[in-house]
């Protein structure tokens, strides 16, 4: 049985994302989706002194049909001032230090101006940190069939996926009958339940970028994720 799971990619998206990505056998990004200016594409929430804030990458928004793989970055100072807000922010966690150095070289190398494959490099940062060895695969590696159930489902025949692992937000358009049709099991990730871990700047919120947990928890931070005890 192979389950795949089929996504948009999100600026170091939140540690649900990745027990999305490690309970799949093949994770395929997907970019061919039309960009949302203003969501998780380009922008995610970290802990600070004076509350959640959010970091934005700023992106060039042309027309209301451009897809996130034809988004690009329009200011390419974005990543060093990124960073310089994450220092600030969790110098003082318990493991900054410990990981501070795959993130930093990033932020401070980056001339990448393509939105899904910056995403992409971090989500492969992450993923090595936490030991998730997921197949990631883009959308684009594909043929795409028209329709919002038919498109993906065209994406699971075509990687032999039996099993459709999906965030619970797609049960408003998804057609369920069609994959029944077609022999491809969907299942429902709940988000729901996670534990509390220690966390700078109280009080707790769990919708924060996965790096908080990592900075905070260090190699702890499987524990406080659901993948890795199922």
């Amino acid at each position: 049985m192979k389950k795949i799971a089929i996504l948009q990619s999100n600026y170091i998206p939140w540690k649900g994302y990745f027990d999305l990505i490690n309970m799949v056998d093949e994770f395929v990004l997907f970019d061919t989706a039309q960009y949302t200016k203003n969501d998780w594409r380009n922008r995610n929430k970290i802990k600070t002194s004076q509350g959640v804030s959010w970091l934005t990458i700023p992106t060039s928004h042309v027309s209301l049909s451009q897809s996130i793989s034809d988004t690009l970055v329009s200011d390419l100072r974005w990543s060093k001032k990124h960073w310089q807000t994450i220092s600030q922010n969790y110098s003082k966690a318990p493991f900054f230090k410990e990981y501070k150095d795959l993130f930093e070289d990033f932020y401070m190398n980056n001339q990448e101006k393509r939105l899904s494959l910056i995403n992409a490099r971090l989500i492969e940062i992450v993923n090595f940190i936490l030991g998730i060895e997921t197949k990631i695969s883009w959308s684009s590696d594909y043929q795409l069939l028209e329709g919002q159930t038919e498109k993906l489902l065209s994406i699971c025949k075509q990687a032999g996926a039996d099993v459709y692992l999906s965030g619970p937000a797609a049960k408003e358009y998804f057609d369920i009958t069609l994959a029944q049709k077609e022999g491809i099991q969907v299942e429902w990730m709940n988000y729901s339940g996670y534990q509390e871990y220690h966390q700078l700047y109280p009080p707790f919120e769990h919708g924060v970028s996965i790096i908080d947990l990592i900075f905070n928890e260090g190699s702890n931070a499987k524990k406080f994720m659901k993948s890795f005890y199922i």
